[in-house]
């Protein structure tokens, strides 16, 4: 009897079913961090382990520097965990879920204003980023077929310095010359002027921004079109634009719907727009959307029939799960219009109200007073020399805000900007608390900083904001 009551105190607490878990010997053991452990662990203390160290990370509700979606509805949640185990690809043995992705695709469609005669066609993706460069490369396919005139020609694509990073990455990736047009201080879309001197017969389209990351302000698409419309006139190149729409997809068809940017301009033949930003959706999704069936190269469609019946397949990645393809839809029943409309409203009055509070301290100058997403984008004013932006996003990470610092691109790289995104979960109340903590971090700095944080050291030659 006694061997046997030693014996049972040695067990670890967690294994007796009545210990805490934080008493059993996992809590006093190193976690296992460069190889994979030799034993198991009970999956409580497993899953406790990693939920205590997560929260080290930033509440993703004060995360203001991205634009990516931070909250849901709870059935929209559960939506989501009920199709994580489905692989979207897989439409063989989950054809509704390819249904409801058809129907998700026709739904932008016609948000975007596609013509009734044209047949459009779509694809979920994992983001923003693979539909641009799926999208992208759909484009260089084209131009390889019908533009090409000489042998050894080489393909240029135009865009602008303000473009997300994925821009520059297609072209690298896929051997695309890139033609940037730089910034200027005081304007920082594109120029028509500058782009019309880029273009030529091996351009393989123009991208154009519906609200970029950097002010929140678009590009001058309509004007953009027309001088595509001139060119293919005058010169008989045919150039397609290519609207980045990632986080003003999602807005301005709600809040300015008059406004010309979509497939109502000829020359527009593909859009992209991400669903897990202003389309409210948690990460992992965006949407290609092509005008024309027919424009899309058959030589990048590809059918497979290893999951069973024979099943196309025209985006760079294969397997995911169902989950976020589920919940645009949701939003998308759930919602409305007018649900959409009422929210990015609400989103764009508080971000106006926050940037008319920053303009009143007397210390901050709007950047974006244009702007078409609900952003605020703020630099110091000239006379502040104690501290700089950098210094402010540092100091608001004490309460928790996360709030992007971050200068310009060529040739505006002087000035130095901070940015708020405000999303649907960012109220009134928090507007006030926010400038409020702005407020007492400015005042501390004055008292503290030994002058103004320089930006971080650039990579690959220029910073590109969070997304």
């Amino acid at each position: 009897m006694l061997s046997k009551k030693t014996e049972t105190s040695k067990l670890d607490p967690a294994e007796k079913g009545h210990a805490s878990t934080y008493s059993s010997r996992f809590f006093r053991e190193p976690v296992p961090k460069y190889e994979i452990p030799e034993k198991s662990m009970p999956a409580n203390a497993a899953y406790q382990l990693i939920h205590d160290e997560l929260n080290m990370d930033s509440n993703p509700s004060l995360n203001l520097a991205s634009f990516v979606t931070t909250w849901m509805e709870p059935e929209a949640e559960k939506l989501m965990h009920e199709s994580l185990h489905k692989n979207f690809i897989d439409h063989d043995e989950y054809p509704q879920t390819e249904v409801i992705h058809k129907r998700c695709v026709n739904m932008l469609a016609r948000l975007f204003n596609v013509p009734e005669d044209c047949n459009a066609i779509g694809a979920a993706t994992i983001g923003s980023s693979e539909a641009i460069m799926l999208c992208l490369l759909a484009h260089k396919w084209n131009w390889k077929k019908h533009r090409r005139k000489e042998e050894h020609a080489t393909p240029n694509i135009v865009f602008g310095a303000e473009v997300h990073v994925c821009w520059e990455k297609f072209a690298r990736y896929f051997d695309v010359e890139m033609r940037i047009i730089p910034m200027e201080k005081e304007r920082y879309t594109i120029s028509v002027e500058e782009v019309e001197k880029a273009i030529d017969e091996n351009t393989i389209c123009v991208g154009a921004i519906l609200g970029t990351t950097y002010s929140g302000q678009a590009d001058p698409i309509e004007k953009l079109n027309d001088l595509l419309l001139k060119i293919k006139k005058e010169k008989g190149w045919d150039i397609p634009l290519h609207i980045d729409a990632a986080s003003g997809g999602f807005v301005v068809p709600f809040t300015e719907p008059d406004f010309k940017w979509d497939f109502r301009l000829e020359q527009v033949k593909s859009i992209n727009v991400s669903g897990h930003k202003f389309g409210l959706v948690y990460a992992g999704i965006g949407w290609m959307i092509w005008k024309e069936e027919s424009e899309f190269p058959e030589e990048l469609i590809f059918k497979v029939n290893y999951l069973g019946g024979w099943m196309p397949t025209f985006t760079l990645n294969f397997s995911c799960n169902s989950a976020n393809v589920i919940a645009q839809y949701y939003n998308f029943l759930r919602l409305g219009k007018d649900g959409y409309r009422n929210i990015m409203q609400n989103c764009l009055k508080n971000a106006q109200y926050l940037a008319e509070l920053l303009e009143k301290s007397g210390k901050f100058e709007m950047i974006n007073r244009s702007q078409k997403l609900p952003i605020v984008a703020v630099s110091l004013k000239k006379e502040i020399k104690a501290y700089s932006v950098f210094d402010i996003s540092n100091k608001l990470r004490e309460r928790g805000w996360v709030m992007s610092a971050y200068t310009m691109p060529p040739n505006a790289e002087e000035v130095a900007l901070m940015r708020v995104v405000v999303k649907e979960n960012f109220s009134h109340d928090m507007a006030d608390i926010l400038y409020q903590d702005i407020l007492n971090a400015c005042e501390s700095l004055e008292k503290t900083s030994q002058g103004p944080t320089e930006p971080p050291p650039k990579e690959n030659g220029r910073h590109h904001p969070i997304c």
